[in-house]
């Protein structure tokens, strides 16, 4: 049923990579924010898992929208844990779809499980590990979809950012499947330019989804990274992701080769974390 709570209630934990804390949304009776170390990373209504606060989840939805048709069941690998609000998207959108959640943090996982917890009859298995370690040992030409949401804090750990790694992901998707990524950057956005060109390196049909003022490097947030070895559904993208209650822009072909301006793929000895964002950004405290 989920937890019960006051309406102020803050719920706080000590889990293996600092602090959680599932904090009660005061206009939703039983939704949450989930927050590590002060940085927000999920929220999840539990009366409509359909519910995607989050601008950026927002887009990756669009993105498992658009696998396969209409609400067929598919077969998913999600990269980083969080409160599995993904997960539960498709799992209420696409009934009998098979997922699997890689989350490291195994104390992060018993917390979530416990305050907001899974349908029984959701295909969703849950295990604990580091994201490329499981992904070196997935099943060949499995997943329609794999979505790599990984953050250490607020930044992307480095060894999940390298044409190696992408190339794993390659690996296990069916043929037609879609890998999508998470990042963030602002100011030049140097980083945001190298993964995709990071993901170009692996793919032919590439496009990133972000807010304009983002994408202008004007306001540090978050940039979805598409990719597949087939033609992307791009018209259908632009048009969901322009539809946001926060209009997003998607860039391809001609645009994205402008965006990326040259810079080179990054690979296992060039690569680093993402750089962390300003004080103030995605909630976090200005002092």
């Amino acid at each position: 049923m989920g937890r019960i709570r006051k309406a102020d209630e803050t719920i706080s934990r000590e889990v293996d990579s600092g602090i959680a804390e599932l904090i009660p949304d005061p206009d939703v009776p039983r939704a949450w924010m989930l927050r590590l170390n002060g940085t927000p990373q999920s929220h999840v209504d539990l009366d409509d898992p359909t519910h995607l606060e989050f601008e950026y989840l927002r887009r990756l939805g669009h993105v498992a929208d658009l696998v396969a048709p209409g609400s067929d069941p598919i077969r998913a690998l999600h990269l980083g844990g969080g409160a599995f609000t993904l997960p539960r998207y498709i799992a209420a959108t696409r009934p009998r779809s098979s997922q699997q959640v890689v989350e490291i943090d195994a104390a992060l996982i018993d917390l979530v499980r416990g305050i907001l917890p899974l349908d029984r009859n959701w295909r969703l298995r849950i295990r604990n590990g580091d994201a490329r370690a499981v992904l070196a040992k997935a099943p060949e030409a499995t997943f329609d979809l794999v979505v790599t949401d990984v953050f250490a804090g607020s930044r992307t750990p480095a060894h999940l950012t390298s044409v190696e790694f992408v190339a794993l992901a390659s690996r296990t998707l069916r043929p037609g499947g879609v890998y999508a990524a998470n990042i963030g950057d602002g100011g030049k956005l140097a980083f945001a330019k190298a993964q995709t060109a990071t993901v170009r390196a692996v793919f032919p049909h590439v496009c990133v989804l972000a807010e304009p003022a983002v994408f202008r490097g004007r306001r540090f947030g978050n940039f979805v990274l598409v990719a597949s070895h087939t033609e992307l559904p791009i018209a259908a993208l632009t048009r969901l992701t322009a539809g946001d209650p926060f209009p997003g822009r998607v860039e391809h072909d001609d645009s994205l080769i402008r965006f990326i301006g040259g810079i080179p793929p990054t690979t296992d000895t060039t690569a680093t974390q993402s750089p962390a964002p300003p004080k103030g950004t995605w909630g976090l405290p200005d002092d």
